[in-house]
């Protein structure tokens, strides 16, 4: 993919902005506007959407599906995930796939990429990945969900869980605007309240 200088600022324009030490496939799909910063690769058979920020050293990878306004910031694997639109992943978070991972097979001959065993994870709509987290295989995310600094999450988040530790506990529930929900289902900060059901929160009317 040819590389394109920054826009100007209070241009408008919908061409993806690649850093020139970034390494994009040819065949990657990268949506308008979405900017991959210095270090990043990403392989061929991804599809970024637009709007989105790639940071430094991100490797995105194994048929990965990004969304929109998707924020991966530095020093993250992603492969093989899907990621809905509004996500974000803080520095240093690893999406895994591979559940029953070796560098050989039983014959002792290194693996190639059809030996992979595929799990992707998932990560719905506006959840948090929080810095230096691992998400286990065939993981999904519930949407705006909050996984804390470090977590190491081997199991299902629901929609709004907050969830820290290794491994993953869930320690409460977490508003839209990203703050922790008080024991009524109301968040301190913005006002909004919520109502449990059977795959987390929903916002109250």
């Amino acid at each position: 993919m040819t590389k394109t200088p920054v826009p100007t600022p209070g241009r408008t324009s919908d061409t993806p902005f690649i850093a020139e030490s970034a390494e994009v496939a040819d065949a990657a799909f990268v949506g308008a506007r979405t900017r991959i910063w210095h270090h990043a690769q990403v392989d061929g058979d991804v599809r970024i959407g637009e709007d989105c920020v790639l940071g430094k050293g991100v490797h995105v990878a194994s048929a990965a599906v990004i969304g929109n306004r998707v924020k991966i910031q530095d020093g993250c694997g992603v492969y093989g995930a899907v990621l809905e639109d509004g996500v974000m992943l803080a520095p240093g978070v690893y999406l895994l796939e591979d559940s029953a991972p070796r560098a050989v097979n039983p014959a002792g001959h290194l693996k190639g990429r059809d030996d992979w065993r595929r799990e992707p994870v998932t990560i719905r709509y506006g959840a948090t990945v929080g810095a230096n987290a691992v998400i286990a295989p065939g993981v999904t995310i519930g949407r705006y969900a909050m996984v804390a600094i470090g977590t190491v999450v081997g199991h299902d988040v629901p929609d709004y869980g907050l969830v820290m530790g290794n491994p993953a506990r869930q320690i409460g529930w977490a508003c839209r605007c990203g703050h922790r929900l008080d024991d009524n289902l109301t968040c301190p900060a913005c006002g909004r309240f919520y109502r449990q059901g059977s795959n987390g929160l929903s916002l109250a009317a």
